[in-house]
């Protein structure tokens, strides 16, 4: 793709099949529910795949019988119910997600210098420009 509009779409477009096949595995995760499970692979004993729907598990977290995009709490939680497909904004983008995550204590840890590296690493990514010949 080389007009950047139409790649927008495109990756606008992108989520709402991952919703499709996640409407597909939402209904083969049903099957780790009663009757079937627990079950046990029978080649593999030390294999088994626990009831999804029994402690410890069960509640809204393991539902299995989910059939379409979830809220996303961990992007707002002001956001209406309703299922989230995320912007495709790029500006200030990486090192956005940088912050964000950092603030998620996902780094926790993490060096000085590790934190200049990603910072380098971000900074570069949000100067980026996509370079294509125009149509």
């Amino acid at each position: 793709v080389t007009n950047v509009q139409v790649l927008r779409i495109l990756l606008s477009i992108g989520p709402t099949e991952t919703a499709h096949f996640q409407i597909w595995h939402d209904k083969a995760g049903a099957a780790v529910s009663t009757p079937i499970a627990p079950l046990t692979d029978p080649k593999n004993p030390t294999l088994m795949f626990p009831d999804l729907n029994s402690p410890p598990f069960g509640g809204e977290n393991f539902q299995t019988n989910l059939i379409m995009p979830e809220p996303c709490p961990f992007l707002s939680r002001k956001f209406p119910v309703c299922s989230i497909i995320r912007p495709t904004k790029t500006e200030g983008a990486a090192m956005g997600a940088v912050k964000a995550l950092t603030a998620d204590g996902l780094f926790i840890g993490q060096s000085p210098a590790f934190f200049e590296v990603l910072r380098d690493l971000a900074a570069d990514a949000d100067a980026a420009r996509r370079e294509c010949e125009a149509e």
